[in-house]
């Protein structure tokens, strides 16, 4: 026999829940309703100053995502073997984040700063699987 616990919304017959059970099944809803996405962006040929220029716009959107609780990590791909790569600038960048799903993701990267800038030439978004940690 099934017993229906709540309306779906964490509440049960207006009493909002706020225990540890109420908590996590609104956790695993969450988590089942979204799913994680790479964005692979790499950068064109001396697109360093624009870089840097759009940076802030571009680091904005990343925080608000950070804010949400939705990012996972964020970071260029330096062209270089080194944690400043100083004039060499970067590859492009990794962002692996929480969409509801792939077209989501995909409208998300489209409207980048980088990309509207043109630093970003190419850029790839895929279903991504965390394993560990």
């Amino acid at each position: 026999m099934a017993h229906r616990v709540g309306r779906g919304d964490g509440t049960i017959a207006g009493a909002a829940l706020s225990c540890p059970v109420a908590t996590a099944l609104q956790n695993l809803h969450h988590a089942l309703s979204t799913m994680l996405y790479m964005i692979l962006a790499r950068d064109g040929d001396d697109v360093l100053q624009r870089r840097l220029a759009h940076r802030p716009a571009h680091l904005a959107r990343l925080e608000a995502l950070r804010d949400q609780g939705r990012l996972l990590l964020a970071g260029p791909l330096p062209r270089i073997d080194a944690h400043d790569p100083g004039p060499a600038g970067f590859v492009g960048s990794l962002i692996v984040a929480e969409f509801a799903s792939l077209a989501d993701a995909n409208a998300w990267a489209a409207a980048d700063p980088f990309r509207s800038a043109g630093v970003y030439v190419d850029v790839e978004v895929h279903p991504f699987r965390q394993v560990l940690p």
